[in-house]
Order: C-alpha cells, then structure tokens, then sequence
C-alpha cells in the first residue's frame, strides 16, 4: 500500500461501517498479520508514532491545529520489516474524547474495535502517568460490555472477562512530552517500573479508592504484557505544528533516540494477530473478522471473539472447499483432450490424482475444520458430482 486507507468509517449520526475499498485490499494478503493499533486522545500524537513505523514522514495524516483529523480507523499495510513472509497491519484511530463530537459511545466502540483487531495496543499519552491520565483509560473498564470471548448466549450467563488476558493483545503505553526524572525513592528507575508504580493498586474499599483501582485492575486482568515508552518533547512548538516536514536532524536527538527504541520493540516483539483459540490470521481473514465485529455491533448486539471464529470459518472454509473444487476441474480439463482413456484404470487413476491435489488445496486453505464438516461436502459432495461429469464426458 502506498498510502493508508479507512477501514472502519465512523459517520456523523455515530453508525460505523467497513470500508469496501479496504476489505478488497485486505482480501490480497495472504500472509499472516502483525496488527498494531494506536489509542488515545486526540492531537497526542498518535499518527506520528505509526508513521514512524512505516518508516516515513508523512501518510496517517497529522493535524496543526486543535481539530482531530483522524476520523474512524485508518489502516497501512506494510511488509513486516523483522518478520520474514508476514505482513504489518497499522491502525490509527480516532482521537478520543473530540469535542466535537456528540456520542460518546461511538469512542467506546472505537477502542473496542482496535483491542479485538490488534495483537499490540499502543496507548498515547501526554505528561505523565497521572490520575487524569487513567481517566482518559476510562474505555478499558467498559470493555466487558463491548465485548464477548464466548457467544453472546453463554456470556449472558457468566462473566467471561477471566479469559480476555488469554486472548487480548499486548499493551504498550507511550507518554509524549514526558519531563520527569526517572526517579523512585532517590534510585534510578526504568521506563517499565515507572509503568509498574503507576498500575499499583491502593489498599482500601471506600468509592475513591475503588475508582481509583478500576481502571488499573482492568490495564493489569485484561491484558496479558505491559511496556512503557516515554518521550522528550521532539522540538519547538512551531516545528511541531509541522511534523511531518521536520527533518531528523531539528528534532531533539533523545526523541529519535526514544522513538528507534519503541519502532525495534513493536518489530521485534508485536506477535501475529491470533482469535479465539489461537488460530493465527491472514489479512484477508482480518478483513473477515472485521465485518463480522461491526455486524455485531451494528445489530446491537455485542462482538463475540467465539462468534467471529465461527463466522470465519464458514467463510475460509467455503472459500477453501471453492478453490480446491476449482483446482480438480482444472487438472481434469488439462486431460479432455485425452477423453475418452483407453482404460477405465486410466480415467480412475486421473481422477485419484485430481482428487489428491483438490484436497491438499483444501488442506492449505481451510480454518478450524474441527468436525471435517467442509472436507466432507468437498469430497463427497462438490468432486463426486464434478467427478460424475467428467466421467460422462469421457464415455462420449
């Protein structure tokens, strides 16, 4: 891709949808996904930090001024620059809590959609790790009623956001503009501890202290790794306005030095995006899931991770089932010529080999086939009756 595209559009009368444009793109990756989204508030920065990944000034568009610019979710696909044969998903989000905005609830799916989506959360943050900070996290303590691990009927009857750390993606908290000492008790500390500190929970039961543990409970149940970045102030106020024209050698040299350290560490260690039960996916498969999510949500109901599975293997499958049909008639058509065989041994031997190479397709390209249900109806249904005119033409 040479420039992002939306992904998810978010309107102004708060209804989202999947944009069809990104969907065809998605649908040419074949390679497995590293999925990275960016939250936060709005004009913190976030577009500036995926740019840097891609490894260019300018792409996720960066604004000047106090107006968002980002608006729903933007996707980049790019080659992965460490993971040989995979492919590195971007995701900047919309910033949250835009005043100009006037459904609330529409952050909140936001933020939702870009935890179910990604296997790295990157969360961006100006100052420091403060209480007002933590606020600005309230999204993460709603997450139990956005989303599902299991279908909707079984969640109903329990709670399940036991299993979300087992299935969530990684967190990875950046603090801009940071312009503290690193400093615990007089002793030299890193970025991670500063993370650590700032999570501990307080002992009590009264409601402040209860509000004050929630959002720190949920950053530490729900997600399964915790990092920290925290970065210099990158220039003047006036080459800020203009980021994505600054050259490296205006900005100070401790915020290209943070900003390499935090690209190495998304490279090196993001995962490949994986659903419900560890299946890892294609992009083409993340464009699946992605529909799936926002028909939950536009229906009303809420985005089950075990209903997404379901509903991509009925698609993969059907796909799979589909191109490994394809492939036999193929090969068998590749052998008209030769109709009628002079045996019938010969005409069952082509047809074995045939046959062999359909599944072996289908094999590739199939996903959670648990019951074989898919491979049965390629075998006994889609190739016998294909197999049955074949046989027919052969007799002429």
């Amino acid at each position: 891709m040479e420039r992002p595209v939306c992904l998810i559009e978010n309107h102004e009368d708060g209804t989202i949808r999947v944009n069809q444009e990104a969907l065809e793109i998605l649908s040419r990756f074949t390679q497995k996904v590293v999925v990275v989204a960016v939250v936060g508030k709005y004009r913190t920065g976030k577009s500036y930090l995926m740019n840097r990944l891609v490894g260019c000034k300018n792409g996720f568009s960066l604004g000047s001024t106090v107006q968002s610019m980002t608006k729903g979710i933007w996707m980049w696909c790019v080659p992965h620059p460490v993971k040989r044969g995979h492919t590195l998903v971007l995701l900047d989000t919309e910033g949250l809590g835009d005043v100009e905005k006037g459904n609330s609830q529409n952050d909140s799916w936001i933020f939702a959609l870009a935890v179910l989506l990604s296997s790295t959360l990157v969360f961006n943050s100006m100052g420091t790790i403060d209480q007002q900070a933590m606020d600005q996290l309230h999204y993460v303590t709603e997450l139990t009623e956005k989303i599902k691990v299991k279908s909707t009927e079984q969640a109903d009857l329990e709670d399940d956001s036991s299993e979300f750390k087992r299935f969530f993606p990684s967190f990875v908290w950046c603090v801009r503009d940071f312009n503290l000492q690193l400093q615990m008790d007089g002793k030299d500390i890193t970025e991670d501890e500063y993370l650590k500190s700032a999570l501990k929970l307080k002992p009590g039961m009264s409601v402040a202290v209860r509000n004050y543990n929630l959002p720190r409970e949920c950053i530490l149940h729900y997600f399964h790794s915790h990092k920290c970045f925290v970065f210099d102030r990158p220039a003047s106020k006036l080459a800020l306005q203009n980021m994505d024209k600054v050259q490296d050698s205006q900005l100070d040299p401790a915020f290209i030095q943070q900003t390499k350290k935090f690209c190495e560490y998304i490279y090196e260690k993001s995962p490949v995006k994986a659903l419900s039960g560890g299946y890892t996916i294609t992009g083409r498969a993340l464009g699946d899931v992605a529909v799936s999510y926002v028909e939950a949500i536009c229906s009303g109901s809420i985005p089950s991770m075990e209903n997404a599975v379901v509903a991509l293997a009925k698609i993969e499958n059907s796909r799979a089932v589909e191109d490994a049909l394809s492939q036999y008639g193929e090969m068998m058509a590749l052998h008209v010529h030769r109709f009628p065989t002079e045996t019938q041994e010969e005409f069952l031997n082509l047809d074995k080999e045939c046959h062999s190479e359909a599944v072996k397709v289908f094999m590739k390209l199939s996903f959670n086939d648990t019951d074989q249900e898919y491979q049965a109806k390629l075998i006994v249904s889609e190739v016998e009756e294909k197999y049955a005119d074949c046989k027919k033409e052969n007799r002429l």
